[in-house]
């Protein structure tokens, strides 16, 4: 498999009402569809749950995903193109990144790298805490964010991937933080150099996923 044709991510199922994302200033098309970047966010509602309910995935190793899931995260093969994005009134570009969780990377990794997913760099810190690995895929604009312990337990208690949260980058984050300044923590110093980011208070406006802004890559001839 070429570096051209690795996975994409087509769509992310999300258990929200679309008017909470309008809340956090995303445009949401009438039949639920958040169009960010070249990914397709649908929300559908409670019914079923909240948070990110599955994803699909573009371009996949050929019958890889025929069971549905991915070391435990519900996942389908997408052979959609993607709509042209929305512009947001939050500023939001495209998706910086989409954050997994994981009982043991070592796993989840070898289930990605079955797909055609293929781990590019992998950090290990003990900044927020109990020392964890972060192992970074990319999937097209996005990069996929695997977080898990360095060490997993060797009883076999471990669990699947899980979905987390969604980063996205923004045109201008001073821009953003200042629609949505009564539902943002402190803007901050990001991990990647010369980047700033700040978390959404999502649960204030009744949506179920943890979210971050960003601002661009610095020189990012785009950015305002």
């Amino acid at each position: 498999m070429t570096n051209e044709a690795r996975p994409t991510i087509a769509e992310i199922v999300v258990g929200d009402d679309p008017d909470s994302w309008r809340a956090g200033g995303f445009a949401v098309d009438d039949d639920g569809t958040c169009r960010v970047g070249t990914v397709r966010l649908a929300l559908v509602g409670r019914a079923d749950g909240k948070r990110i309910r599955s994803w699909s995935l573009r371009d996949a190793t050929p019958g890889s995903l025929d069971t549905g899931e991915l070391d435990g995260l519900p996942t389908t093969a997408d052979e959609r193109g993607p709509l042209d994005p929305a512009a947001h009134p939050n500023g939001v570009r495209s998706i910086d990144h989409v954050v997994l969780a994981t009982g043991n990377p070592a796993r989840t990794t070898g289930a990605f790298e079955r797909v055609g997913l293929v781990a590019s760099r992998v950090r290990h810190t003990d900044s927020y805490g109990a020392p964890m690995s972060q192992t970074f895929f990319r999937a097209g604009e996005v990069i996929v964010e695997l977080i898990g312990p360095d060490d997993p337990p060797p009883d076999g208690a471990d669990g699947p991937a899980a979905f987390f949260g969604l980063a996205y980058t923004v045109d201008d984050l001073d821009t953003t933080a200042a629609l949505l300044a009564d539902h943002l923590g402190t803007v901050k110093d990001a991990v990647q150099p010369g980047r700033r980011i700040v978390t959404l208070r999502h649960k204030e406006l009744d949506m179920s996923v943890a979210t971050a802004f960003m601002s661009p890559e610095p020189g990012d001839a785009t950015s305002r």
